[in-house]
């Protein structure tokens, strides 16, 4: 089971204004790998209270952490550099898949700032804040998420191995 948390982050969601549906979403799409959704939370686009949650969630021993929100180009949209000052490394890869699955959508796709990586044992996604984006984005990286989360604890699992049993997965 993944220890996870869904961190929304929206000025009108976190008023009461909007309804957060992005988040309903993630959850709905974690609950396919085995995920357990053990914290949810919505929080206004500031920048220390992105920080906080984040390192808070990193230091209670969370797995996963998936943001969704703030990663736009809008003045307020500070989630990106929120989770650089966490992260102590980036996965870079997981960032590409995210903004090339958008560009078949979309040329706006381009735009998008999400940051992933890993602080200590724990993996930290930034996801955009429109619904379809999310799901477009997390159902492109959803499939590796396990076995990240595997290596980040330590696993010494052959990579390729399990990129077989992915194959089979998607092929069945």
């Amino acid at each position: 089971m993944i220890k996870s948390a869904v961190i929304t982050i929206s000025d009108k969601a976190s008023k009461g204004e909007r309804i957060d549906e992005s988040g309903k979403i993630i959850q709905q799409m974690l609950k396919t790998i085995d995920a357990n959704i053990m914290y949810y939370k919505i929080v206004p686009d500031e920048l220390d209270d992105i920080k906080n949650e984040l390192l808070n969630l990193c230091k209670s021993g969370f797995d996963l952490i998936l943001t969704t929100g703030g990663t736009g180009l809008s003045p307020r949209d500070v989630t990106p550099e929120a989770t650089i000052s966490v992260v102590e490394k980036r996965i870079y890869g997981i960032e590409i898949a995210m903004i090339s699955k958008s560009m078949v959508h979309t040329p706006f796709g381009m735009l998008s700032r999400a940051i992933a990586g890993i602080r200590g044992k724990t993996l930290i996604i930034n996801l955009p804040g429109s619904p379809r984006a999310v799901e477009e984005n997390l159902s492109i990286i959803l499939p590796v998420i396990p076995h990240a989360i595997e290596k980040i604890k330590g696993s010494t699992a052959d990579c390729a191995h399990e990129r077989e049993k992915l194959v089979k997965k998607n092929e069945g």
